[in-house]
């Protein structure tokens, strides 16, 4: 009987929550493909395929004190990211990922019913978070290229606009967003995020205006260039007095001591880990090359470690439903604007190459 109205105590915007579509692991096929676990090509959560540095592996299989709580305030790890971006650790607040950093900003500037500019398609966290917090979400349409339309986003804003978000390269279209258009609204005052997530792979970014900005905030990830995806690490870059309100709403322990000592032999790491980025992303243009010979797919350039696609013949449900069967996992959407798209994560060259030749195989099966 206690149970029969506990919906009726829960927040009432979360009553539809869809929550976020993650992606599939491969021991959730199993049974329901053909395929072995081990041989399963996981290109749908833009993971990095050559993991992470082996001395992360060495040094967390030496590691004796998880008995103990890692430091709450981050001091050394803030003081390592500062020695790898050339931004003072001040400005500097890490987090269990990116993600947890984006909720931490949405709980500091939104109370119920401001308003948060989204230019759409992009990351879709940036939605997610806007909604759990009480957010009103005002969707700004890209263009055809997938470039941000900076008159349309100055002409969003209104007095309930609290943050802006922007994704550089964007997820899931891979595009850049120009200095210039960042600085065109970043002059507007309204706080703005950019989310770095895959800046080792174009090597562009904003972080030095940090602390010429006071409204600007820098987003960024150990997951896409140093592997350490499982491990959910993440930092960001703020004006001195946001990051002192973020180091203080926080979890205390939201760094957990195994990720600690995994980013300290990263940034100890840096060029092996950055060879493996350069070899995705000559993957990339090779994978690229052989879609784009596709006469029924459309590969977008990409500046990420994916490549998104539109299905032009065909459901890209279908073509997703098609490669799990063979044991290949990508993400498709069918939400505005991404009609029919699959987005592809970038894998060693031998997964590509399976990729390429069972796109060729499906194409003359379905399209033909």
């Amino acid at each position: 009987m206690v149970d029969k109205g506990i919906e009726k105590l829960i927040r009432r915007e979360l009553a539809g929550f869809g929550g976020y579509a993650a992606s599939k692991s491969p021991q959730t096929l199993e049974g329901k493909v053909d395929i072995p676990e081990e041989d399963i090509i996981k290109l749908d959560a833009n993971e990095n395929p050559y993991g992470c540095s082996p001395r992360v592996t060495h040094a967390l299989a030496d590691y004796t004190d998880i008995n103990i709580y890692p430091d709450s305030w981050q001091i050394q790890l803030r003081h390592q990211l500062q020695g790898y971006i050339g931004v003072d650790m001040s400005h500097i607040v890490a987090s269990a990922g990116s993600d947890q950093l984006i909720d931490l900003i949405m709980r500091l500037f939104l109370e119920p019913g401001d308003e948060v500019i989204n230019c759409v398609p992009t990351f879709a966290m940036f939605r997610f978070f806007t909604d759990l917090c009480g957010g009103k979400v005002i969707e700004v349409k890209r263009d055809d290229n997938f470039t941000v339309d900076v008159a349309a986003v100055e002409k969003a804003i209104t007095n309930k606009t609290k943050l802006i978000m922007l994704a550089t390269p964007n997820n899931p279209t891979g595009t850049i967003t120009p200095h210039g258009d960042i600085l065109k609204i970043l002059d507007t005052g309204v706080p703005v995020v950019v989310d770095e997530a895959y800046y080792e792979f174009t090597e562009e970014t904003v972080a030095p205006l940090i602390g010429r900005y006071k409204n600007l905030m820098v987003l960024r990830t150990f997951s896409k260039w140093a592997g350490l995806a499982g491990l959910r690490v993440g930092y960001g870059m703020f004006p001195v007095k946001i990051a002192d309100y973020l180091l203080r709403i926080k979890e205390p322990y939201c760094v957990n001591a195994a990720a600690l000592v995994a980013v300290k032999e990263s940034l100890e790491d840096v060029n092996y880990l950055m060879a493996n980025v350069k070899t995705i992303i000559a993957e990339r243009e090779r994978l690229f090359s052989s879609l784009e010979a596709m006469e029924w797919l459309k590969p977008y350039p990409s500046q990420a470690n994916f490549i998104l696609c539109s299905v032009l013949r065909g459901s890209a449900r279908e073509l997703q439903q098609k490669l799990e069967e063979r044991g290949i996992l990508v993400r498709y959407f069918d939400q505005p604007l991404l009609e029919d798209s699959v987005r592809i994560s970038i894998g060693r060259p031998e997964e590509n190459d399976i990729l390429v030749e069972t796109l060729n195989e499906l194409g003359e099966e379905l399209y033909d």
